[in-house]
């Protein structure tokens, strides 16, 4: 059971407490993405409060995304995003299939100091660092995606020196696996440009070519800004569904 100080506040429910130190519990690592937490009877006891009092509190945990139900399995901590396909707005095939992960090449990736509009978006002091990257993102050696990113550091110095080679297809589940960042959701922007001549040739199209541009802002678990990334597209190649109800 807890100590007597590892209460609630004056005015704060209970379930309400007991969901900030499961939240506390799970932002400080303790149980992984995908890793089950104790079963709801254990939680009860070690905290000692009734059944019912832990259930609102994972509810509410549920309610956020950090923890997920599984039928008949238990109550996990959300693995997060995976890729988060840029796909969804685009429709490339490769021999009449859509390819839903192209492939990865990072073009350019450098150390800087952020902008004034990066470090207000990634929440980061003035004259701090970031990793600024180019990546070209190619279905059957053809160019379809051409992407910018800002990453903060430290958060992600473990990508600062490593060989940009041998990095994944798919970023997110890098960032968890060699950074320890898990990407809990993201916000997407839409809207629509003219390629100038150098993304053109990156995406071997004509310069004032018609392209979607999807500006993302990428959140981790703890609800901080931790990817800022710009996607340029073919726009001839837009096609997005929505359903409305």
């Amino acid at each position: 059971m807890l100590q007597a100080t590892e209460a609630p506040t004056r005015g704060q429910s209970r379930y309400g407490w007991l969901a900030a130190a499961l939240r506390s519990r799970i932002l400080q690592g303790e149980w992984v993405p995908g890793e089950a937490i104790p079963p709801e009877a254990i939680l009860a006891k070690s905290y000692g409060v009734a059944l019912g009092t832990i259930r609102q509190a994972l509810s509410l945990l549920v309610s956020e995304a950090l923890l997920e139900r599984r039928h008949g399995k238990g109550t996990f901590v959300t693995s997060g995003l995976g890729g988060a396909s840029m796909m969804r707005f685009f429709r490339f095939r490769q021999g009449g299939e859509v390819q839903t992960t192209p492939d990865s090449r990072i073009l350019s990736r450098k150390c800087r100091l952020a902008g004034l509009d990066e470090a207000d978006a990634l929440g980061l002091p003035a004259g701090a660092s970031v990793i600024a990257l180019e990546r070209l993102r190619s279905i059957d050696a053809r160019p379809c995606l051409l992407e910018t990113l800002v990453l903060p550091l430290p958060m992600f110095e473990a990508l600062a020196e490593s060989d940009t080679a041998a990095w994944d297809d798919l970023l997110y589940p890098m960032y968890q696996r060699v950074c320890g960042v898990v990407i809990h959701h993201a916000q997407d922007q839409l809207s629509f440009g003219q390629l100038t001549q150098t993304q053109g040739r990156r995406l071997q199209l004509d310069k004032g070519h018609p392209c979607v541009r999807v500006q993302r802002r990428a959140f981790d678990l703890a609800g901080r800004c931790v990817e800022l990334r710009s996607t340029l597209g073919d726009a001839f190649s837009f096609e997005y569904t929505a359903q409305v109800r």
